[in-house]
């Protein structure tokens, strides 16, 4: 007997409890009848397949010894396993129904050799789909056309010869494409050049093929993003200093694809069959290859700039430069934007935002073969546009702070007459003077006049001195002196101690 499923075993226990059988709590029969009711496999076009597990929106098909796909598929199916199976064709009709939910077809290990152009049709949701480790020989024209919002595609470990270039059609939001261990001597890498048909593809996994050589000038146009996850370890690729440029410059700059690979980066030599290391291959006999060197340039719309291959190589029998979008200029006095000087400089007239990126000369020597990279960079403003304006605001700003700060310094700062320094001795504070008024008080209480001594302010010369030999700026006026025995009597002074802070400056 083929072993019980949790689907059929919740429905036994509800036909159990539903007759009443011996040792089922009677208030468990309701509570199971109602699960059963609201499971969606217990609708008219839910139920299960046979030798499937099913639980909630899972499917579960694995192992299972099928030839087909089982039908019929319930509707609200998001994930569809039926992996390490015999299904071997995947005909249009698989899914006889619009399977709107599903987003994970997983389809691995079931020596399938054959995929209909419209076997994709049905599940225009799909982001996920795995059609690794079967017999698959070709992807055919538009043969992914229908997935607009596939994310991941395994197609590793199969027998892919031939890629056809329309094959990854409208898979706008395609993020990672396995295609290593298969046989695939070519790959349409200018697909990526332009990121018009994939532009969200951040891993392509080439390695293990059967490349022996690689398009190195569109491998290095790629976005860099693109160039940290592309492996093609593993390749059975021809010995060459392009070839080490581009190792080498991602080790420089430590991409994944190099630095978890080195070992597996290796190439063969003219005439040898053993491999050797791609980065093996600097000041090595016959090639001799040598580091490349980088070098950063600026300029802005519009501008005529001169990129120098200035090589340390003697006897140079040939030059040529590859664009950032990996097109070669080799005659001398092109009649478009980019022209070959005699010297072997790159000119470029009137730049434009895609002039930006990095150049690469190549120079063969006698004994030598040498890489250059030029970075250019392209500001998206004229040289006499916006900048000068940027430049004029800066300038307006500054000079209205220092105004600013002008008036301030003429305000708080400018030393005060000392007109009012000559007069009288002014008498000493009397006794009662307490302390914080002594302290607070920005006038010392020393005789006027003094050599040395800070002078009083024109408007607190106005008046008479006030308590704690403090002049007084509109205060009561002082009546004259009496005699008798409430002589001593002081006139009371409105401004209390606290009002020291508010005509006093206080200097820090």
């Amino acid at each position: 007997p083929r072993p019980q499923r949790p689907c059929d075993a919740v429905g036994q226990s509800v036909a159990m409890g539903a007759v009443g059988v011996p040792g089922t709590p009677l208030p468990l029969m309701p509570l199971l009848l109602a699960l059963a009711l609201l499971s969606p496999w217990g609708s008219a076009d839910g139920s299960c397949p046979p030798r499937c597990v099913c639980a909630s929106n899972i499917l579960s098909c694995s192992q299972a010894v099928l030839s087909s796909v089982p039908a019929p598929l319930p509707r609200f199916t998001a994930v569809l396993d039926l992996s390490h199976n015999n299904v071997t064709r995947l005909r249009a009709d698989w899914a006889p129904g619009r399977l709107a939910h599903l987003h994970a077809l997983l389809l691995s290990h079931n020596g399938l050799s054959f995929v209909s152009t419209e076997a994709f049709a049905h599940v225009p949701h799909l982001r996920h789909l795995d059609l690794s480790s079967n017999r698959l020989r070709a992807l055919e024209e538009n043969l992914f056309s229908d997935l607009a919002e596939l994310e991941v595609l395994l197609l590793y470990n199969n027998e892919i010869a031939a890629v056809d270039r329309t094959a990854f059609d409208n898979l706008g939001r395609l993020r990672k494409l396995y295609l290593g261990q298969n046989r695939i001597t070519r790959f349409p890498l200018e697909l990526l050049r332009d990121g018009s048909r994939l532009p969200q593809l951040a891993l392509l996994d080439l390695s293990a093929n059967r490349l022996r050589s690689l398009p190195v000038g569109e491998l290095q146009a790629l976005p860099a993003w693109l160039r940290d996850r592309l492996y093609l370890h593993g390749n059975p690729l021809a010995c060459d200093c392009p070839l080490f440029q581009l190792v080498a410059r991602g080790r420089r700059r430590r991409l994944s694809a190099v630095m978890d690979f080195q070992e597996e980066l290796r190439c063969l030599l003219p005439a040898t069959s053993a491999p050797i290391g791609i980065l093996a291959l600097a000041g090595r006999q016959p090639l001799n290859c040598s580091e490349a060197r980088e070098a950063v340039l600026e300029a802005h719309l519009g501008d005529t700039v001169t990129l120098s291959c200035d090589t340390r190589l003697r006897g140079v029998r040939s030059r040529h430069w590859v664009t950032p979008g990996g097109e070669r200029v080799l005659e001398e006095g092109g009649n478009g934007s980019a022209a070959l000087l005699a010297n072997g400089s790159l000119q470029l007239r009137a730049l434009r935002p895609e002039d930006a990126g990095t150049y690469a000369c190549w120079v063969a020597g006698p004994l030598l073969n040498e890489t250059l990279y030029v970075e250019l960079l392209v500001h998206n403003f004229t040289l006499h546009g916006p900048h000068d304006t940027l430049n004029t605001a800066y300038t307006t700003l500054v000079g209205c702070i220092l105004s600013v700060v002008l008036v301030l310094i003429y305000l708080y700062l400018t030393p005060c007459r000392c007109c009012c320094c000559r007069g009288t001795e002014k008498p000493p504070a009397p006794r009662d003077d307490s302390i914080n008024s002594s302290v607070l008080s920005a006038t010392p209480n020393h005789a006027a006049g003094v050599p040395g001594e800070p002078c009083r302010s024109r408007s607190a010369s106005a008046t008479g001195p006030g308590q704690n030999g403090r002049f007084k700026v509109g205060g009561t006026p002082q009546p004259p002196p009496r005699h008798g025995p409430k002589a001593q009597r002081k006139v009371s002074d409105p401004d209390s101690v606290s009002s020291v802070f508010s005509d006093t400056p206080i200097v820090v």
